[in-house]
């Protein structure tokens, strides 16, 4: 299918960390909110960065998810999922190694996301890691 060629080519060169500064850029420039950055490599094998960041009304999360999906779709990137645009308090965009989560203030306070996806979790993680033995 020569209409995905171009699709294809330009997800293979862009990486994790170029994908993560294109989505915090726009949403900067979209004017998130307490905007993180959470380098998740050591913790799980399901994305590399979660960016997490706030919006001041349901409008304006979506407007941020609006904001990251342009700036990728620039460059022939979609999301491989969405959750949340129904509701608009959490809203988030699943780019394969990189994990957009956009909320509310209430939201965000309420699932804390940053406290869960920390050195503590990556400890725990680690302990349990070594702690099993392989038959």
């Amino acid at each position: 299918t020569s209409g995905n060629t171009g699709f294809i080519t330009v997800m293979a060169e862009l990486q994790p960390d170029d994908i993560r500064q294109l989505a915090a850029t726009a949403l900067d420039e979209a004017r998130a909110q307490d905007i993180r950055e959470l380098d998740i490599r050591n913790l799980t094998d399901i994305a590399d960065w979660m960016i997490v960041a706030s919006g001041t009304s349901s409008r304006h999360v979506l407007a941020l998810s609006e904001a990251v999906r342009e700036v990728t779709r620039g460059v022939g990137l979609r999301p491989l999922g969405t959750e949340g645009e129904s509701e608009s308090d959490w809203v988030l965009l699943d780019y394969g190694d990189v994990i957009v989560q956009l909320m509310l203030p209430t939201t965000r306070a309420f699932y804390d996301l940053e406290g869960l996806w920390n050195d503590r979790l990556g400890e725990k993680l680690k302990s349990a890691r070594e702690g099993q033995t392989d038959p």
